[in-house]
């Protein structure tokens, strides 16, 4: 008995392991993980926010319809990058999902992937998610490229990028709401 209260926090320890090394316990625990550190992501100071000036860009609906980018300038638009075999991706679809059922007359969303549509449908069914999904059918504008999963931005009316968070957030936080807010009563 003295042995494994000694030992404990290292058998503890090899169990995660293992946990984390199974393919099927992997994903629900770094989908578990990215949660619990996903924090509200923080507003980009006027003076650093970088400017859209190409809106060109043509991507897929679920519908297959081709849509191009550049009828959303002048708008709201939160743009988010993402995969279904990400976990931070899939960590955050909650809080968008919230944000997007709250915000969707105000301000256009795009949910953006390169997984295939045979992918995508069961993924959205199984999680219960209703978001405008969009396929990359061309190579996105300079300021909205990006290498790495999840990416979101949050763009105002003047195309400046309000928000640009790398990596899983809480994007249904108080402080991502008033951002929003401010930007649809032109105050941002």
């Amino acid at each position: 008995m003295k042995f494994f209260k000694k030992q404990w926090s290292s058998l503890l320890f090899v169990v995660v392991v293992v946990l984390l090394i199974l393919p099927p316990t992997r994903l629900p625990i770094q989908i578990f993980i990215n949660k619990i550190i996903a924090f509200s992501p923080s507003e980009i100071s006027q003076d650093d926010r970088e400017s859209i000036n190409d809106y060109e860009w043509y991507i897929k609906n679920a519908n297959g319809k081709t849509v191009n980018f550049e009828n959303s300038e002048g708008k709201i638009i939160l743009l988010n990058y993402w995969a279904t075999w990400c976990a931070p991706c899939i960590a955050e679809m909650p809080d968008l999902q919230k944000l997007y059922g709250d915000y969707k007359d105000k301000m256009d969303f795009y949910f953006v992937t390169s997984d295939s549509e045979d992918l995508v449908s069961p993924f959205l069914k199984k999680r219960n998610l209703d978001i405008p999904i969009y396929y990359l059918l061309s190579e996105p504008p300079k300021g909205l490229q990006t290498q790495k999963l999840p990416t979101t931005f949050l763009i105002n009316r003047e195309g400046e990028i309000v928000i640009k968070k790398t990596g899983a957030a809480n994007w249904n936080s108080a402080s991502v709401r008033n951002t929003i807010d401010k930007i649809y009563s032109k105050n941002l």
